[in-house]
């Protein structure tokens, strides 16, 4: 009897037609689909096929989808940070091949920084694209989500300023290349050599050991001792009645000589050169010379030069003495020979 109302079955159409509806159909509906009619095919049990097609058929397709967007997401990100691996290398590469060895050194940590803010970057793009995608598919209405995101980003932006800024501001001391990890720095009052550099915080570390860590929101301005080239300045004294023209060459011979050394002519870029008097008292007069060096190297060749200059104008300083004094002796000698000669010459009275 159970077979009989399953085999035969009249249901009424809009149309005014009549369709009949079979045990398959009544189990599968009229649009089956393959896992109800292959549970259908095995067992011919309506409530299996019923079962198969409430909670395998209908949440398969969506499950199909999210994975297939899941797939195409981590697909995509693998791709874009193999991108990002590759242009960030090659644009390393090509910038140490014509900066010198200081800049490569700190060339490194940069473009180590770049390219994770820029993977990171492009994760959150991919996956809130992908997610996005997935709600879609789940039903989910993305209007009113999208409006609250809104909201919200706008409240977050509000409320961290100060977070927003300094994230801002990291983001771009890293494009502009302002300072990299190994520089020493002047930020405001501190001056020391940087350990850190994050996209919100800085960690400067001073000739004391103290460590500071200041948010990159906060630096107005920043002085970097470390690209490029330095310069060193030696401001001599001499004494008050020394002959400045003999002292300006006797510096500029033992600056020029030490240049000359294969130990320091790649630590001093140019020639030295002596600007002259710097400054004048009643006691002193202070000489400046100036080097151009690598960069954080000024303070050793500054050294190394007052040692030289000093060396030299003493050596100097004791032959002056000595000719001085020869010369006086000579002078004594040759005025007694005159009194001598006078005193013998009948014709002076």
């Amino acid at each position: 009897m159970h077979s009989a109302v399953l085999h035969a079955v009249l249901t009424p159409t809009p149309g005014g037609s009549a369709t009949r509806v079979t045990p398959f159909t009544a189990a599968c509906g009229t649009n089956p689909g393959i896992a109800c009619r292959f549970v259908w095919d095995i067992s011919h049990s309506t409530s299996l096929a019923d079962l198969t097609k409430v909670y395998l058929a209908g949440p398969a397709p969506v499950v199909a989808r999210i994975a297939f967007v899941l797939l195409i997401a981590v697909i995509a990100r693998t791709a874009a940070h193999r991108v990002i691996g590759r242009v960030t290398t090659r644009a390393n590469e090509n910038a140490s091949g014509r900066a010198s060895s200081v800049s490569r050194e700190r060339r490194n940590p940069r473009a180590n920084a770049l390219g994770s803010v820029l993977r990171n970057a492009a994760s959150v793009t991919i996956f809130s694209i992908a997610a996005a995608i997935i709600l879609g598919d789940m039903g989910v209405n993305l209007a009113p989500v999208l409006a609250s995101a809104g909201v919200l980003g706008i409240a977050i932006g509000f409320g961290a300023q100060n977070l927003v800024q300094d994230f801002l501001a990291g983001i771009f001391m890293l494009l502009e290349d302002q300072y990299g990890v190994g520089d020493v720095v002047e930020v405001g009052d501190v001056t020391g050599t940087v350990e850190a550099v994050s996209l919100r915080i800085t960690r400067l570390r001073d000739v004391n050991g103290v460590a500071w860590y200041i948010r990159n929101g906060t630096i107005s301005q920043a002085g970097n001792e470390s690209q490029g080239w330095a310069r060193a300045i030696v401001d001599f004294p001499v004494a008050y009645d020394r002959d400045i023209p003999r002292v300006r060459q006797l510096m500029r011979h033992a600056a020029t000589g030490m240049w000359q050394e294969p130990d320091w002519h790649g630590v001093i870029l140019e020639e030295p050169e002596v600007w002259g008097v710097q400054a004048v008292s009643t006691d002193e007069v202070v000489v400046r010379l100036a080097a151009r060096t690598a960069p954080l190297r000024q303070w050793e060749v500054a050294r190394e030069l007052r040692e030289r200059l000093k060396t030299a104008l003493d050596a100097a300083g004791g032959d002056e003495q000595v000719a001085s004094a020869g010369g006086d002796d000579t002078a004594a000698a040759a005025g007694g020979d005159d009194q001598g000669g006078q005193a013998d010459d009948p014709a002076v009275p």
